[in-house]
């Protein structure tokens, strides 16, 4: 599937977004997702659609720490997303745009 992209690589339309969508956009980071980063991409929606931006990395974590698991941090995040951009990462493996204080 050939996906619009804007120039920082997040989807131009983030209505058309789905595991396939995510999973395409997940290549670029030689990662395989798993029902846990679905979890947390979802919750990465929720919290664009709930504030009307996307998320900063430490309103990110404290976001999922209260509706995902307690247990998350950034160093989880990191390892199990293959990234050192947290935020940037997956909100554009989320489908939303780019945060608004990332390079």
């Amino acid at each position: 599937m050939q996906l619009e992209l804007d120039q920082d690589g997040h989807l131009v339309d983030y209505s058309i977004w789905n595991e396939q969508v995510a999973q395409q956009l997940a290549q670029s980071l030689d990662l395989e997702l798993s029902a846990w980063h679905y979890e947390i991409l979802a919750a990465v929606r929720q919290f664009y659609q709930q504030f009307g931006h996307s998320p900063a990395t430490r309103p990110l974590i404290k976001f999922l720490m209260k509706t995902v698991s307690s247990d998350i941090d950034n160093a989880l995040l990191q390892q199990r997303f293959n990234t050192g951009l947290v935020a940037r990462h997956l909100s554009r493996l989320a489908g939303i745009p780019k945060p608004a204080n990332c390079l």
